[in-house]
């Protein structure tokens, strides 16, 4: 079945050509497989929790790269590139081409040593998509061609080179085998205790006497290892352990990868049906289940805790305010993930006007959760007192559509390779009452994700 897609006062921009795409199912082929098969190449992948669709892409036709007004020009190469596509197949929409990517944190992102291959923004179309829709597999071909080129004597090679690559996947998918896992050198965390109880004394002063309310500050850690790590593997012991978070994979070049699995929604957006969350406040597992719920009890009781998950609800609910009627409980209930529980607070919005999710990750990035409020006088807080640029971690990251609805969630609990070096993030909110030691263990507990995926620590 052909479908075409238009959009009505579509900005211009460079000429890409016309893109075609075709698609078709692809049983017995796991997201794993595909990743494995699509080792040496451009790799990314976003799943969505307890088991929602699964999507991930391999290769690159296209590639759209910002700087400056980063969220606006996205939109704008999005609108061009997915002008009078053609999209051949027949199955669910979710199969139909769609742009892997996101945004740094700070929209002054410059590239340093860490992010050296990372631009404010970036997305790409791939050249073979995987989706994974109600345990059914799909594989689709997206290729550019110039828009004069007769389509309909283009497709059906298209299509039979769409049906080799699903017979070559299947094949792979009954034989491929594991690789040596990467073996741990050295773990470093590079910031000094009295470095971090420095920072947080400073945030604190500046909250008693300014109108800032939050600020979240951030430490990392390095990893080196023997050989460039599986992300792949990382991947399934991601699922496998925090099945209730969205997994993400970016990888614009092998072994340089971006990837996590995050407990945060920013903002998912399908025609004028937006779902977003307040995520804040913290508090461990429990050794069993008497322990866990006396936790939960006491982070419900918190005023610290409680604060600060008030602050975050109230400024995202403001933000949406001029977008549409949000509807939201009035008392938080608890997250848990396999070794952190989180108050939570769901967040569903009827938007007023339509228009795509870009513009409401916009509105929302940073989200309190991640960077704080007042938001600015959070930026430049951040900006001072954190000794490690963020880069792209915090940031929203994930996929849109053609109609450019999509999901993004923000990119924590999250590492960026480099070959056999590895970096890893992880934050705490600081408010009125925040004790130092407190924040410097809940970060503890915020690298164990990403440790626990490369088989450091469970």
């Amino acid at each position: 079945m052909l479908h075409q897609r238009t959009f009505e006062g579509s900005e211009t921009g460079v000429a890409t050509g016309r893109l075609l795409s075709v698609y078709l199912a692809c049983p017995g082929v796991s997201l794993r497989d595909f990743l494995t098969f699509s080792r040496g190449t451009p790799r990314f992948a976003l799943e969505q929790r307890c088991g929602g669709p699964a999507m991930a892409g391999a290769g690159i036709t296209a590639e759209l790269v910002a700087w400056g007004d980063r969220f606006a020009s996205i939109e704008g190469q999005a609108r061009t590139l997915f002008e009078n596509a053609l999209v051949d197949g027949d199955g669910p929409a979710g199969c139909h081409p769609g742009l892997f990517g996101g945004f740094a944190f700070q929209d002054d992102f410059v590239p340093d040593n860490t992010w050296t291959i990372w631009s404010p923004a970036w997305f790409v179309l791939p050249h073979y998509q995987y989706t994974l829709i109600d345990g059914e597999s799909w594989l689709t071909l997206n290729v550019q061609v110039p828009a004069d080129d007769n389509a309909s004597e283009t497709l059906p090679d298209l299509r039979h080179a769409l049906q080799d690559r699903c017979h070559e996947l299947q094949s792979h998918a009954r034989g491929w085998s594991e690789r040596p896992q990467a073996r741990l050198k050295t773990l470093d965390y590079p910031m000094a205790h009295a470095t971090w109880d420095g920072m947080i004394s400073t945030a604190l002063d500046r909250i008693a006497d300014s109108d800032l309310q939050k600020v979240v500050l951030s430490r990392v850690a390095e990893a080196r290892f023997d050989r460039p790590p599986d992300t792949e593997l990382a991947l399934e012991r991601l699922r496998h352990r925090y099945s209730n978070c969205w997994r993400f994979l970016l990888e614009p070049r092998p072994g340089h990868a971006f990837f996590g699995a995050t407990p945060e929604l920013l903002a998912d957006v399908q025609g004028s049906q937006m779902k977003s969350m307040a995520l804040a406040g913290s508090v461990a597992r429990g050794a069993n289940r008497d322990e866990d719920e006396a936790l939960a009890r006491q982070m419900m009781d918190d005023s610290k805790e409680r604060h600060e998950h008030a602050l975050v609800a109230r400024t995202m609910r403001k933000r949406l305010a001029s977008m549409g009627e949000t509807e939201a409980p009035d008392n938080p209930d608890v997250v848990k993930l396999a070794n952190i529980q989180h108050l939570h607070t769901a967040l569903d919005c009827r938007l007023y006007s339509p228009g795509g999710t870009l513009s409401l990750v916009k509105l929302l990035h940073p989200s309190p959760a991640l960077g704080g409020t007042p938001r600015q006088a959070a930026l430049q807080l951040i900006s001072e007192l954190e000794p490690v640029p963020r880069g792209w971690y915090a940031g929203p990251v994930g996929y849109l559509d053609m109609q450019l609805n999509g999901t993004f969630v923000v990119a924590i609990r999250s590492a960026i390779c480099q070959e056999r070096r590895m970096w890893l993030y992880a934050g705490a909110g600081i408010v009125a009452g925040s004790v130092a030691q407190r924040e410097w263990e809940e970060s503890e507990l915020k690298f164990r994700p990403v440790l626990a995926a490369m088989g450091l620590q469970e």
